[in-house]
């Protein structure tokens, strides 16, 4: 198992390339939670502008019901300063990061919470209790993060996993972070995805271990070890977004120029690889944690209210494809 990271912190977002308006990914996930009930969603010390406003507004889209939780003085002054009303939320004391976010987690624990929501506080705080074994949220599952992107240069969802927990996720770890988000492109709409497993290249080398794992994960999904999604891979960025590269190399997969879902090797590459598309490519990007209790709603701490409302709604269209008494 790979040693757990953390979401590298960026300045404030100022792309080179704009992104259109109409939001056309983004868009239908908001619309699609419309008709579901609000979840109950544990926000862990809220005190930016950002962090408190995300929250404020997701509420009043009717996505959360949020329980804020920190510091309740500070967090009552910030909502005054930006004209928030949050006078019918729960309010959680907590003086420190790190009481915020252990109550965040036994509220989960509890049942009174069905998400986690992080404020300003820095990843490591919010999920060093919630990775604890016997206090945690862990389940069986390697938890990994998802990038869900709105991109403006490509009609499909698309999926970037991961990019911000698992720093060298071996072959063991791969088949949690696959199987993650092949049941998160489920809940979002996508009834079997297409997961291209990136590398440099499209043929087998021993001396790339990513293509090596690419192999024995798609030998696994044809086994029935992986289910839901269409594996193909190792696969060079450009043939898995790009049917005319793909034509050109003379591949040939149900997978390439239409994917779903790109699997990195390591967080490192994917990391470059979202953050590439958001500044040079125009593209949104919203966050979630998945292997856990509960959705984790992880945005960096300079992600605009709009991502983190994005971030709530795929949250939710999680939560209720996980509870088929209530159906998506």
């Amino acid at each position: 198992m790979s040693d757990l990271a953390t979401l590298a912190e960026a300045g404030a977002v100022d792309p080179l390339v704009g992104h259109p308006p109409d939001y056309h990914v983004f868009h239908n996930f908001i619309q699609r939670c419309k008709n579901l009930p609000a979840i109950t969603t544990a926000v862990v010390w809220p005190l930016t502008e950002v962090a408190m406003g995300g929250a404020v507004e997701a509420a009043a889209a009717g996505l959360i019901e949020p329980t804020l939780i920190g510091p309740e003085k500070a967090m009552k002054a910030l909502a005054a300063k930006i004209g928030a009303n949050i006078s019918a939320f729960p309010i959680v004391q907590a003086e420190t990061e790190a009481h915020a976010a252990e109550a965040a987690v036994a509220m989960c624990r509890a049942g009174d919470a069905l998400a986690l929501m992080k404020g300003s506080l820095h990843t490591d705080e919010l999920l060093k209790p919630a990775l604890q074994r016997d206090t945690g949220l862990r389940t069986a599952r390697r938890i990994s993060h998802v990038f869900i992107m709105d991109t403006p240069a490509y009609a499909r969802t698309l999926l970037i996993t991961d990019a911000a927990i698992n720093i060298t996720p071996d072959l063991e770890d791969k088949i949690h972070i696959v199987q993650n988000a092949i049941d998160l492109a489920i809940a979002l709409g996508i009834p079997e995805p297409k997961v291209a497993l990136l590398s440099a290249v499209e043929t087998v080398n021993p001396k790339i271990q990513s293509t090596l794992d690419a192999a024995a994960l798609c030998k696994m999904a044809d086994r029935g070890q992986i289910t839901g999604g269409i594996l193909d891979g190792p696969l060079a960025f450009d043939t898995a977004v790009s049917a005319k590269a793909a034509q050109i190399k003379k591949l040939v997969s149900p997978v390439t120029g239409q994917a779903d879902i790109l699997v990195v090797p390591d967080l490192e590459s994917g990391n470059m690889l979202a953050k590439q598309l958001e500044y040079l490519g125009g593209a949104q990007l919203a966050g979630i944690v998945l292997g856990a209790r509960v959705p984790t709603i992880l945005t960096s701490r300079a992600d605009s209210a709009e991502t983190r409302l994005v971030s709530c709604a795929v949250a939710v269209l999680l939560h209720y494809a996980a509870h088929p008494a209530m159906k998506v």
